[in-house]
């Protein structure tokens, strides 16, 4: 199957990157070295002394003012004194009134001289961005880098702050960035190469960056279980996969060729089943697992590891139609005929090739409903064992005298065997007695229950995966069927519901 992500709706990823303004500050402040929002406003003491004596001139003026109609003021209560005796408390009212009315005009004329300084020539608001209010209106400049004050001299203004140029550092590495764009992601500064780095997709074959489409959008495939990410070129150029787990063969590991043309990845490799010898404990520990069924397959079926050349001249010697997947890797013989069956394990020679196979031929004879069972070599023995305990299920179905049932019906509760034995396998407990029972193995690549690698269960969990999302109508719909009744009736129920209808209960 060809996992691949939609093509109408790719994987996209997009990126953003903003331009830092470098201002310098110098002691005389002159317009060509300062924006016109970055002179600071005029406080008292940085009036000149000239503007210091006009303030005091004015203060002066007030206050003799004061002084001389206070004096007034004195003098006419003292002529009056004795002519209006209720009047001195109305007077010093108005006194006072016109002294904070003196007051406020002194105040009015030294706020008069703090002007603010006009526009500098050239100001272009589309290009330009005042900095924030809060940062510069004191003057008072603090890095939001190492918190001190910038002082005079070089410093850098964007992402809302201000900062001396060696404190505005890359997130990732840790060095000043210097470059005069530069990305952000959540208010975080990094350079643009370091930035890609951490966040462009990778191609887990090529391991380059994954090229944009013709849209400028980032588009790759990725397997639905194992979720590696390639290039979308990879489909075509070649590039091959394992023929147990599916998954892309990367530029910097090298798999395993095997004489049909297949290849196999080295963890698929490290449990794989490579002759008929090597797969006799896995058969009869499926045997087992039948009879714990209530399912005991009476005939002795002979059990044959094939290449696939093999394999598909015994399917075309086969009278009865099979229905299979697009690569048959497992078949139940009920004729008669000669099958070549691989002997001997091959070993790994030059470029990663196995050579040194050994092949006989077998000739089968024709006792029952049943000749033999076939299956593809050089599979891991999770695969292997689902595989066989699929073929294993058409085989107690003819020798128990189903009648020839409709491909999804057939194939569907194959299927379900297929998945229950796997369920067994991933799922129970070590030190059963399938466990002792594949102990017997005398296979030194053989894993056994208790002892198996994590990458093992994975892939028996994606195996699992496989039944379940098959997309085809006899062996994946029929399994989605037969599993829902199984689950609702049982499977001693189901197989009688077959064997009477031909159909799966509802």
């Amino acid at each position: 199957m060809n996992y691949s992500t939609d093509q109408n709706s790719p994987s996209c990823y997009r990126k953003t990157f903003c331009t830092m303004d470098w201002w310098t500050k110098d002691l005389e402040g002159s317009s060509s070295s300062w924006p016109f929002w970055d002179e600071p406003r005029r406080s008292v003491d940085d009036l000149s002394s000239f503007d210091e004596g006009e303030i005091e001139c004015a203060i002066a003026l007030s206050l003799s003012e004061e002084n001389q109609k206070g004096k007034k003021v004195i003098e006419e209560d003292n002529e009056s004194e004795q002519s209006e005796e209720y009047q001195p408390e109305e007077d010093e009212k108005d006194v006072t009134a016109q002294l904070e009315e003196d007051e406020l005009l002194a105040i009015a004329i030294q706020e008069s001289l703090i002007l603010e300084p006009p526009p500098r020539a050239g100001y272009d608001s589309g290009n330009l961005v005042p900095p924030n209010p809060l940062i510069f209106s004191s003057g008072n400049r603090i890095c939001a880098g190492c918190n001190t004050d910038i002082g005079h001299g070089q410093f850098l203004s964007c992402i809302g702050s201000v900062w001396h140029p060696d404190c505005f550092c890359c997130t990732v590495c840790k060095l000043p960035i210097t470059d005069y764009e530069f990305s952000v992601s959540g208010n975080r500064p990094y350079h643009k190469s370091c930035y890609r780095e951490l966040n462009h997709p990778r191609c887990d074959v090529c391991n380059k960056f994954i090229p944009t489409n013709s849209a400028g959008l980032i588009e790759y495939r990725a397997h639905p279980f194992w979720l590696q990410k390639y290039c979308p070129s990879h489909e075509r150029d070649g590039t091959p996969r394992c023929c147990s787990c599916e998954r892309m063969e990367p530029r910097d590991t090298r798999y395993i060729s095997l004489d049909d043309g297949r290849k196999l990845c080295l963890e698929c490799l490290d449990s794989a089943i490579m002759d008929t010898h090597e797969c006799q404990p896995l058969y009869f520990e499926i045997r087992e697992f039948y009879e714990g069924l209530n399912m005991k397959v009476e005939q002795e079926v002979p059990l044959l590891l094939v290449e696939r050349p093999a394999l598909n001249e015994a399917m075309e010697g086969e009278k009865i139609a099979h229905h299979h997947l697009p690569e048959t890797r497992g078949l139940c013989l009920s004729e008669e005929q000669t099958v070549t069956t691989v002997l001997r394990r091959p070993r790994i020679g030059a470029g990663y090739r196995f050579v040194d196979m050994i092949t006989e031929p077998y000739r089968l004879s024709r006792r029952s409903e049943v000749t033999a069972i076939l299956i593809l070599f050089g599979l891991p023995r999770l695969l292997t064992g689902s595989i066989l305990a699929h073929e294993m299920m058409h085989a107690w179905l003819r020798l128990k005298g189903y009648p020839n049932l409709r491909p999804e019906v057939e194939e569907g509760i194959c299927q379900v065997l297929a998945h229950m034995w796997l369920d067994s396998e991933i799922y129970s407990s070590p030190g059963g007695e399938a466990a002792s029972s594949a102990s017997s193995s005398s296979s030194p690549t053989s894993s056994k229950k208790g002892q198996r690698s994590e990458f093992e269960k994975k892939l028996g969990k994606f195996f699992k995966h496989q039944i379940e999302s098959d997309a085809s109508p006899a062996y994946g719909e029929g399994f989605r069927i037969g599993n829902k009744a199984v689950l609702k009736y049982g499977l001693r129920s189901t197989l009688d519901h077959i064997k009477m209808t031909g159909t799966f209960p509802v």
